[in-house]
């Protein structure tokens, strides 16, 4: 798979502007300091394009699962926000094999031939026999292994990109727990140690937010590209942690901050705010 530190162009979504114009004035102007190339989704109904795009397999192959998630599509408002993302594959001139599985693109965290996800997958695809729902996501993906976890207490989104990411075939970057009631995160903890993962943590300052769909200190939501990775900051007294953490772990990698409290009101940063290709 093409993972994420080989990625090299972004796009954003279209609605990103209006909905989060402080943001967006500020990821862009970075993007443009950095000579990022990047582009805009056109036609969207939402701005969290990393879960309704496509996963990249390689430069010419990307999957494209159904963004059908329970938490949009049993009410109608929200509902009405799915865009479509074959037309806006069409108008960027992306061509996509299709699949019927229901997966959000922030469920999953890859890295060559695996990838790591949560147990929401088979809430959301419960009439499909386990085994072979894994065995046509591993064919569809390319990959030999699928690592599961048991998602966040609490979560309703289910995704991963706020609990782990791939650093190196090994390892993945965790929040920093340690402020947390034990019983809530072991089971998280139990199911990398099972699959023969390490990991690090990594600065988490949640503690604050008054609103339970508030990710304000969830620095895990970066976006990694090939040289250079854009941090979510939120004006906390961990900011300068998690600048310096971030050095440390991706060395020789420009780490950009980028104020996002505006997005992680609505329980969403960097990382879903993002699609990120190779080009």
């Amino acid at each position: 798979m093409i993972r994420d530190n080989q990625t090299n162009f972004v796009y954003i979504a279209d609605t990103l502007q209006n909905k989060y114009p402080n943001f967006s004035k500020e990821f862009v102007s970075k993007l443009n300091e950095n000579a990022i190339g990047h582009g805009i989704l056109p036609n969207t109904k939402d701005v969290w394009a990393v879960d309704y795009m496509p996963i990249q397999v390689s430069e010419k192959k990307f999957v494209r699962f159904s963004y059908k998630p329970d938490y949009l599509i049993q009410y109608k408002k929200w509902a009405r926000t799915i865009s479509d993302v074959d037309a806006i594959c069409e108008k960027i001139g992306i061509r996509t094999i299709k699949s019927d599985i229901v997966i959000d693109g922030g469920n999953i965290s890859r890295w060559d031939d695996k990838i790591l996800m949560t147990t929401k997958v088979f809430i959301e695809n419960k009439k499909m026999p386990e085994l072979q729902l894994i065995q046509e996501l591993k064919e569809l993906l390319e990959i030999n292994e699928i690592y599961f976890v048991p998602v966040e207490k609490g979560d309703w989104l289910g995704h991963i990109d706020g609990m782990a990411r791939f650093i190196d075939s090994q390892t993945v970057l965790v929040n920093n727990y340690q402020n947390e009631e034990k019983s809530g995160y072991i089971n998280f903890l139990t199911a990398l140690y099972n699959s023969k993962f390490q990991w690090k943590a990594f600065p988490f300052n949640p503690y604050k937010n008054t609103e339970p769909d508030d990710a304000t200190g969830v620095y895990l939501n970066y976006l990694e590209m090939e040289k250079i990775l854009f941090l979510p900051i939120f004006g906390l007294l961990t900011d300068d942690e998690a600048v310096r953490r971030a050095k440390e772990t991706f060395p020789g990698k420009k780490i950009v901050p980028v104020k996002s409290n505006e997005p992680a009101r609505d329980n969403g940063i960097i990382n879903c705010l993002t699609w990120n290709i190779r080009r």
